[in-house]
């Protein structure tokens, strides 16, 4: 029985960080070996919010760096650019004839995106966003997508629209499941809801010791904890939701410590820094290797979007004979 298929991907914004690790990329890694896997490069969608596109090439082979660092398999998961497979722009056109602009308006990621950049004027392209993402899915006839909570109802969009496309033309897609990651998000240094590097609240997945430690210092805590030896409540700090990730083991002891104030959060601090370099050593080091053989990173790329074509095509070659347009 053949393999299930997932498409995921992210918009190219060069070096990730560990929020990134945790939200997707420790899934992607282990999905892999379960599922048939297509990775995405979404340098189309950077338009939705950017039109500056100078950066963009240079942010895909930066991500897609650390994309191999952290364990994808060029030859389990191909990994493409949007902008190289036209088959994405097609299906995408058809699609946005398939839902209306009241559909689109509710959906909550958009009203989010809205608040949080501060966007006046939303662009037709932002507005269809997850029509864009649908024909990403669907172009590979994804099974399942890895996501966090805030893209759930993006999925529910891409069912209606390829329901309402078998039912038009007959069937040719699945209708794609989210497949929700236990750590969907790792809160930023500066106990922000989420991490992003345009908030200078990261820990990059190559920063180096120091630089951990120097970014852990300015963490957020529990403002009630004002001295060493003050009990603490880890549930309202945010470094104790990094151990929670990375130094689970040692969990339990983190957490009596600081309740009865038997550690200082300097100290706290520091152990988990020292548990984040030590989790971050092999992809820092993986990391240097692809960096120092740059033209095998674009020969990867190069190869992934052989792969990614030739399913793009056969997809749309279906989809143009349900639709009597071949």
């Amino acid at each position: 029985m053949p393999k299930k298929r997932i498409l995921s991907g992210m918009r190219p914004t060069g070096k990730l960080h560990i929020g990134h690790y945790v939200g997707a990329l420790e899934n992607w890694v282990k999905l892999q070996n379960e599922y048939e896997s297509f990775h995405l490069i979404a340098d189309y969608h950077v338009l939705t919010t950017s039109l500056d596109t100078s950066d963009v090439y240079e942010n895909s082979i930066e991500m897609l760096i650390d994309w191999l660092a952290c364990g994808l398999d060029p030859i389990k998961s191909p990994m493409f650019r949007q902008s190289q497979i036209k088959e994405h722009a097609e299906l995408n056109l058809i699609f946005s004839m398939l839902i209306t602009v009241n559909r689109l308006e509710r959906n909550p990621t958009l009203k989010d995106q809205i608040r949080d950049l501060n966007i006046e004027n939303v662009i037709y392209g932002h507005l269809g966003y997850p029509v864009l993402q649908t024909a990403d899915i669907l172009l590979y006839k994804g099974n399942a997508v890895p996501v966090g909570e805030d893209q759930v109802p993006h999925i529910e969009i891409s069912r209606e629209i390829a329901r309402r496309f078998n039912n038009q033309y007959g069937d040719v897609f699945p209708e794609p499941e989210a497949l929700l990651t236990k750590f969907s998000r790792l809160t930023g240094l500066d106990g922000n809801a989420k991490m992003s590097k345009s908030l200078g609240n990261t820990i990059l997945l190559c920063d180096d010791v120091e630089t951990i430690k120097q970014r852990m210092k300015k963490a957020a805590i529990d403002p009630n904890k004002i001295k060493k030896d003050t009990p603490g409540n880890p549930d309202a700090c945010t470094v104790y939701s990094y151990h929670k990730k990375f130094n689970d083991e040692n969990i339990g002891e983190i957490d009596s410590d600081c309740r009865n104030g038997s550690i200082g959060c300097f100290d706290c601090k520091m152990k988990c820094a020292a548990k984040i370099s030590n989790f971050l050593e092999p992809i820092i080091e993986k990391r240097k290797y692809y960096e120092s053989r740059i033209d095998e990173v674009k020969d990867i790329l190069h190869s992934g979007e052989i792969k990614g074509r030739k399913v793009a095509e056969e997809t749309m070659s279906e989809v143009r004979e349900k639709m009597k347009l071949g």
